[in-house]
């Protein structure tokens, strides 16, 4: 099945202990473009001013990303400039530009409009309720931040009532919820309407839950941590990619999409920018796969 994102396509310049990558690709839509196109065809729907150029798109194009609802709007392209410490999970926000992006009203071609998964990556809880009036999606995800949590949460809340799919990190949830207990605040989330609340969790793993059912998985270790910056996009597109592909979306598909999507994400992080989804592999994808699996094996107990 395909997938329709719907969120931000920007030039980010990122600094971390490690490195640094300036005026790189990124956004929301972006990474979990590239990391869903390893799993199942991308319809991406965005807006980016006229200093996006060819260079810019090459990575998307290259990934077989449709590119027909990325408009050109008169103005510059989103901007957005962080910082990272050694603590990882914690971006500092340096600069932000909206540019073209703050006027974004998302237009949804009508050929997609029947486009089986849809995900709202993160922008105005506002504009993602205008997305689904547009579409006739089976399966609906979406993501948001503390920004929208804290400034609009009476429409995050309408908006939840319509999501079958919930991705949030743990700060998120606890902050929505006022409950500091995930498990709780999880089962909360799912009685304003969604089946599935995914809480995403950094170098710790992730937590799934589903029906009556709770997954957790370990971040993977890795040597190498350059940039984080998209690891929660591309793990949500390798979630969703995975799930599009199985064209089912049961909480035993939900477990199997949870390690793509972490085995996505371990990767996103190990350069700036997409420059590690840019060439990977697919059989990188399942030698990871498997070593998560044997990662998380145990014997019962004699």
């Amino acid at each position: 099945m395909s997938i329709l994102v719907v969120g931000s396509v920007a030039l980010d310049t990122v600094s971390t202990p490690f490195g640094e990558g300036r005026e790189v690709l990124g956004g929301s839509a972006t990474h979990f473009s590239v990391s869903a196109s390893f799993w199942a065809k991308v319809r991406l729907v965005a807006v980016v001013g006229e200093d996006f150029t060819d260079a810019h798109r090459r990575p998307l194009v290259e990934h077989g990303v449709d590119l027909a609802g990325l408009s050109v709007a008169e103005g510059r392209t989103f901007r957005w400039v962080g910082k990272y410490g050694y603590d990882l999970n914690v971006a500092n926000t340096i600069d932000t530009q909206l540019g073209v992006f703050g006027d974004f009203k998302p237009v949804v071609p009508a050929a997609w409009r029947d486009t089986p998964v849809l995900f709202l990556a993160n922008i105005d809880p506002e504009l993602q309720e205008d997305v689904l009036e547009q579409v006739r999606p089976k399966l609906v995800a979406a993501d948001t931040m503390n920004y929208w949590i804290d400034s609009k949460p009476e429409a995050l809340k309408r908006l939840l009532a319509r999501v079958d799919v919930v991705l949030m990190n743990d700060a998120e949830v606890r902050q929505l919820t006022k409950e500091p207990n995930l498990v709780r605040a999880a089962t909360t989330i799912r009685s304003w309407g969604p089946s599935m609340v995914v809480v995403k969790r950094g170098e710790h793993g992730v937590l799934v839950f589903a029906e009556d059912s709770a997954f957790a998985l370990p971040g993977f270790p890795l040597e190498q941590v350059l940039d984080p910056t998209g690891a929660g996009d591309a793990f949500a597109g390798g979630f969703l990619g995975y799930l599009a592909a199985q064209g089912a979306a049961s909480p035993l598909d939900a477990r199997r999409a949870a390690v793509v999507g972490s085995v996505m994400a371990s990767f996103q992080v190990e350069a700036f920018s997409l420059d590690r989804l840019d060439r990977l592999t697919a059989p990188e994808i399942r030698e990871r796969y498997e070593r998560f699996r044997e990662l998380t094996a145990f014997e019962p107990l004699p």
